[in-house]
């Protein structure tokens, strides 16, 4: 037992003193080419067992015949092992480099190619992270160049949309400067008429940047929806009753949502609006909501006819509007393509979804919210507020709580459907 201790100490003292005097070579290789390094490595290795085995062989007094065998096994074994490095070390400097290559098409129009046969898993794992980076610049780019070319389109539009009016207003301004207006009180209502819709198309705006820009602070509270439809309604039976249109109950479920009322109630109105103008009179709009799979669903139909299905993906994108809308309308009521981007802006805000197909007569706008029990349970733990519920108002039967404000952290940015 003893001589075996010894043996074993000899040679883990042989490749001690090796691994010492070839620590400073390996440090120094650190930062050069893997295969250099896994080179060292192999030689260190070789070094230690060789340093090991002299060792243990000089103190067991081998004849120089069997030292001779046994520092040629070592030799022999050594060299293998270091050829084997070092083919293995090239070859992993083959595929990083390859890689590397590789790795300078990410962001590319062509984007990123990987290389056929990553040497090793890190490299394999480091090329499928490239892929997928890639892959995500691209659809970033593309988002970009959808965003540039509806913000030219915006542009475009509400460049036509101010001259019109403004144009109008000068002419009207300058007959009523020189005197030559017969009706001055026509011309005092045109007038208004006119500034009434520049001031709305620049509420829209201000509107959504602050949607775009993650700004719009919400005030979030419990209600019910049917107030939300009631209210939207109120709002809009004055221009479906000179419109000709009749608003129909689609349905209304009185379900709970957590939601800023305000700006729901907006953007019902504004569904609204588009529909009762799209529909042609005598025509009906109608409002439903419904629980659906843990959502709160509000829709709103009209009977416009449809919309061309290329039409349907770029509804709600900023700027968009028919054919129809690009004609400004002659009681100044005519919108800038603003109020659909808003309104998907407002749903987003939510943590809800905007969607509009087309149906037998016309389309159906639809609004999908959370449900009150999927918003409130997550606050279960953390509330710090005792919760109360009133009644505010007797007459509308609405359930409200403590409001709280919410502000939107991303971007509302209406991206190419």
């Amino acid at each position: 037992m003893t001589d075996f201790l010894v043996i074993v100490a000899l040679a883990a003292l042989g490749a001690a003193l090796a691994g010492l005097l070839a620590a400073p070579a390996v440090r120094a290789l650190r930062r050069r080419s893997v295969a250099l390094s896994l080179f060292a490595v192999a030689a260190l290795a070789v070094a230690a067992m060789a340093a090991g085995t002299v060792a243990v062989a000089q103190a067991m007094f081998l004849s120089g015949h069997d030292l001779g065998v046994v520092m040629a096994v070592v030799a022999v074994s050594g060299v293998v092992s270091l050829a084997a490095a070092l083919l293995f070390g090239r070859r992993i400097t083959a595929g990083s480099r390859e890689l590397a290559r590789s790795a300078r098409t990410v962001g590319s129009e062509g984007g990123f190619v990987a290389p056929a046969e990553p040497p090793t898993a890190e490299l394999a794992a480091l090329s499928r992270a490239l892929e997928e980076t890639s892959g995500r610049l691209a659809a970033a780019r593309e988002r970009e160049r959808a965003l540039d070319a509806s913000r030219r389109d915006l542009i475009a539009g509400i460049s036509h949309d101010l001259r019109t009016p403004l144009a109008g207003l000068r002419a009207m301004a300058e007959a009523l400067e020189d005197g030559v207006a017969e009706d001055t009180a026509r011309y005092h209502a045109r007038m208004r008429i006119e500034v009434d819709r520049l001031a709305a198309m620049v509420d829209d705006l201000f509107e959504l940047s602050r949607i775009q820009a993650g700004a719009l602070a919400l005030t979030l509270s419990r209600v019910s929806v049917y107030d939300l439809v009631d209210d939207a309604l109120a709002g809009a039976r004055p221009l479906a009753r000179v419109s000709g249109v009749r608003l129909v109950d689609g349905g209304v479920v009185p379900l709970p949502v957590r939601v800023d009322a305000q700006q729901i109630t907006r953007v019902l109105g504004n569904l609204l609006v588009n529909a009762i103008r799209a529909t042609p009179a005598d025509g009906t709009v109608a409002v439903s909501a419904r629980h659906e799979a843990g959502r709160v669903v509000l829709a709103v139909e009209d009977g416009c006819g449809g919309i061309p299905p290329e039409d349907l993906a770029r509804v709600f994108d900023t700027g968009w509007r028919g054919g129809a809308a690009r004609t400004p309308r002659a009681d100044g009521k005519g919108g800038a393509g603003l109020g659909l981007a808003i309104v998907r802006g407002i749903v987003e805000a939510h943590e809800g979804r905007a969607t509009v197909r087309n149906t037998g007569s016309g389309c159906r706008f639809e609004v999908e919210l959370p449900s009150t029990e999927q918003q409130v349970a997550p606050q279960t733990e953390q509330r710090t507020e005792q919760r109360t519920e009133q009644r505010t108002d007797p007459q509308a039967e609405r359930r409200t709580e403590p409001r709280t404000e919410r502000r939107t952290g991303s971007r509302a940015e209406p991206p190419p459907a």
